[in-house]
């Protein structure tokens, strides 16, 4: 009577065990799987989240004005003719660190032309203002040297062609008495207009390379002046 009872109870509380395991493991599924869906749910409003918010920054810190377009189309030929009084320095300067300060000038400026440039093109602006365009700027002045650095430009600090002439013509220890003058009246100009900037303009972007100007360009006026001094 034991054996018979021992034969037929085995096999059916194996199959028994197997049931409850595969039913116990397809709720054990369905548990992952709706977690994981509502994870993927989250991290999908989490990421749409992210992109709007990104977005928004994004056209928070594109904001412009007219102040932010003329610093920029000023500030190009500006720096455009830091670079060409810069490149004469290399076979006309005597003095070795007048040769190293027109090498950085040409290091910080080359670079920022491409940025102002990019930034009007995303603005949707003409890299050159309309005559007329940038009123009050005329900062003309007399030089260090006692020439009158500048005059009936709408650009502070810019060289007028006889300045530019006189340049190209120095050379030697003439040159990087020039040179110094020069820049320092032109550094002077592009400081007025990265203050003016920072007061009027909108876009963050701008307001940051206007301080920029003013504090690497103020360190090369204070470098300039104690070279002019010596030389």
């Amino acid at each position: 009577m034991t054996a018979f009872t021992r034969v037929p109870c085995r096999p059916l509380d194996r199959r028994l065990a197997l049931v409850g395991a595969v039913v116990a493991g397809g709720l054990l599924l369905a548990g992952c799987g709706g977690n994981d869906d509502t994870k993927d749910a989250h991290d999908g409003s989490a990421k749409g989240a992210t992109a709007t918010s990104g977005a928004t920054a994004s056209s928070a810190a594109g904001a412009f004005n007219d102040a932010d377009v003329s610093f920029a189309q000023m500030m190009i030929p500006h720096h455009e003719q830091a670079l060409e009084m810069a490149g004469l320095a290399d076979d006309r300067a005597s003095d070795a660190r007048i040769k190293s300060l027109a090498g950085r000038i040409e290091k910080a400026q080359d670079p920022e032309i491409a940025t102002l440039k990019s930034w009007l093109r995303d603005w949707g602006k003409p890299e050159k203002a309309s005559p007329g365009g940038m009123p009050g700027m005329d900062h003309g002045s007399d030089g260090a040297d006692g020439t009158d650095h500048g005059s009936g430009g709408a650009m502070g600090g810019m060289m007028s062609e006889k300045d530019m002439r006189k340049l190209e013509a120095a050379k030697g220890a003439a040159f990087d008495r020039a040179f110094a003058s020069m820049m320092i009246d032109h550094h002077k100009g592009a400081i007025t207009m990265a203050k003016d900037e920072q007061e009027n303009g909108r876009n963050a972007k701008a307001k940051k390379l206007a301080d920029d100007v003013i504090k690497n360009q103020s360190a090369e006026v204070t470098t300039l002046r104690t070279l002019l001094d010596r030389l």
